[in-house]
């Protein structure tokens, strides 16, 4: 199975930081692509196989709910776990993301940790209450 991720978010430094986040969180990922919208996201899953998509919501052109929907139908692309990481945090928006498809959600600005926490389980790892991993199949959700 393929460890490349996918990064979108309009904001350059805010895919950067996601990068260098994952590179510290110890998960053996092969190749980190990125897309700067949804647009952007769907030519480089045209192009590349991914085991996650890590997208922002407010994006031009394409944001991400709309990529999500696209995703979710195309049945080349629907079971790619999606991470929602966005400023919009409410109850009532985790519900809908959820809703939508997505595997799990980190509300920027964030902790390192939250976003190892949601990605280790679409990896295979668990990570208990203390931070610490052990092998399951569970997504974040």
């Amino acid at each position: 199975m393929t460890r490349d991720v996918l990064i979108v978010d309009d904001s350059a430094t805010i895919r950067q930081m996601i990068r260098r986040t994952i590179q510290l969180i110890d998960l053996d990922i092969g190749e980190m692509f990125e897309a700067g919208n949804g647009i952007e996201a769907l030519a480089q899953l045209a192009d590349h196989e991914v085991a996650c998509v890590i997208v922002d919501i407010n994006m031009p052109s394409m944001n991400g709910i709309q990529l999500l929907r696209r995703m979710k139908d195309n049945p080349h692309l629907k079971d790619i776990p999606v991470v929602v990481v966005s400023t919009e945090g409410s109850a009532q928006r985790i519900q809908q993301i959820e809703e939508w498809g997505a595997s799990g959600f980190v509300r920027k600005p964030f902790q390192p940790e939250q976003l190892r926490d949601v990605l280790k389980p679409m990896f295979g790892v668990k990570v208990d209450g203390g931070g610490n991993p052990t092998e399951t199949d569970e997504g974040a959700f």
